[in-house]
């Protein structure tokens, strides 16, 4: 095994919600829909949603809800304005505000939100 990541797929109960969030608020393209998957287009690794219940048949650990923040992803953006714009933007769209934009002290301006089924995303730009 290489020590490199290929694909990543969030797990849902609810792909057609999941689904619209991804493609219509954060923009990423539809590039295969199978009904209880769907990948989208994204440069260098793999990106996919997929329905909890197709992983049922190999192993009943799928069944059990996950507890807390497992994962998060970030994106990043042009400029300070840039984050707030988009922030405030993905917001009106309907991500779930978690915390607004803010200088960090690890040199980087920082706004955090949510996707319906409550995994915490990041969008950053460098100080």
């Amino acid at each position: 095994m290489k020590a490199q990541i290929n694909l990543i797929t969030i797990w849902t109960d609810n792909i057609d919600r999941m689904k619209e969030f991804y493609n219509e608020v954060l923009g990423f393209k539809i590039i295969n829909d199978l009904g209880n998957y769907v990948e989208f287009e994204n440069v260098g690794v793999r990106f996919a949603i997929c329905m909890r219940d197709v992983m049922y048949a190999y192993t009943k650990e799928y069944k059990q809800k996950t507890l807390g923040q497992a994962f998060e992803m970030a994106f990043p953006c042009e400029s300070i304005e840039d984050v707030d714009t988009t922030y405030e933007n993905l917001i009106k769209k309907g991500a779930l505000p978690i915390y607004g934009p803010k200088n960090m002290p690890w040199n980087q301006r920082t706004a955090l939100f949510a996707d319906p089924d409550g995994n915490i995303h990041e969008i950053f730009v460098s100080l």
